[in-house]
């Protein structure tokens, strides 16, 4: 369902015509500040740097990326939304910024709805399951048998609620495993424990997993989507492996500050929508795993009210609690 709405809206985008970004009263005229909620190395890091090159060109100005990971992506969002509303400020925000922390946390010290303003999605982030090539666990059904033991395994996470743990936790419910969650403060520490075998598995994003996968060091089980990536085609579906058959993929935006004026919003917005159109930004995120995705300010605004309807029932049904 997730890769559907991104290619529609990466559709209505590209039907749009986008011409070259107009510049609203100047603006800008001095380097934009990127906020991202992760570790440098992680999917959403990859896509932000690459995106933030070609607007750097596009707006004239330099766009300087600033890695603010912790607190389930809230260092990062709480420092956005009280940065000026100048579009001088941005922020890399996605499923557990907009959609899954209102749910988790209930002194969460921002509103998704009041203090950003949406400028564009960005890319989804499809999800593989990996395991260390070590662990005894090269199918779906070592997974299964590792997960229903008398002893509880355990699986590196990326923190209660984000998109791998809850991918992570819906498999277990269907399969009536469980597990321990080793929580990690971004995808490549997680990574190389797994790697190491610290941490046996983990629901991880396809674009870091990969190269790692396809080095020996990370075995690929599976992916929870509808079809095989074309970037790990060897690595089946949950479906094909014997197991239940659902979709989960992270997903990033880019929103503002609340105020920001909306010429300025529209001007990043047609900025970035016009590198996610760039053929050499869909092969560079192609090439990660990534799937690109722009879109209008409104549109996003409506994806994200979505998302958070959709996984709250989910955050309740199971309820989960990130304090």
């Amino acid at each position: 369902m997730f890769q559907g709405v991104l290619r529609m809206l990466l559709s209505a985008a590209l039907a749009a015509a986008i011409p070259a970004a107009s510049v609203a009263g100047g603006y800008p005229d001095r380097p934009i500040r990127w906020l991202v909620p992760f570790s440098a190395g992680g999917g959403s890091d990859l896509a932000t740097r690459i995106v933030a090159r070609h607007v750097g060109q596009t707006l004239g100005q330099p766009v300087v990326v600033e890695n603010r990971p912790g607190a389930a992506t809230i260092v990062a969002a709480q420092e956005a939304a009280r940065a000026q509303p100048d579009g001088y400020t941005v922020l890399t925000a996605g499923m557990s910024t907009l959609a899954l922390n209102p749910w988790l946390y209930s002194d969460l010290p921002y509103d998704p709805q009041a203090d950003f303003t949406p400028v564009s999605t960005l890319v989804a982030l499809p999800i593989v399951l990996v395991t260390a090539p070590d662990s005894g666990l090269r199918t779906l059904d070592d997974v299964k048998t590792y997960l229903k033991r008398t002893e509880p395994g355990s699986y590196a996470s990326l923190g209660v609620g984000s998109p791998h743990h809850l991918a992570m936790e819906l498999f277990m419910e269907t399969i009536g495993g469980r597990a321990t969650a080793v929580p990690y403060k971004g995808t490549p520490p997680a990574l190389q424990d797994v790697a190491a075998g610290v941490v046996p598995l983990m629901m991880a994003d396809l674009a870091a997993a990969r190269p790692l996968i396809q080095a020996g060091r990370l075995h690929g089980i599976a992916v929870p989507s509808a079809a095989r990536s074309g970037q790990l085609a060897n690595v089946p579906t949950f479906a094909e492996a014997g197991g239940p058959a659902f979709e989960a993929a992270a997903w990033q935006g880019v929103v503002a500050p609340a105020g920001t004026p909306a010429p300025v919003v529209e001007t990043l917005s047609r900025a970035i929508r016009q590198a996610l159109a760039s053929p050499d930004v869909v092969k560079q995120l192609t090439l990660q795993g990534m799937e690109p995705a722009g879109s209008t300010p409104q549109a996003f605004e409506a994806y994200a009210r979505q998302e958070h309807a959709r996984w709250g029932a989910v955050i309740r049904s199971k309820g989960l609690s990130g304090q």
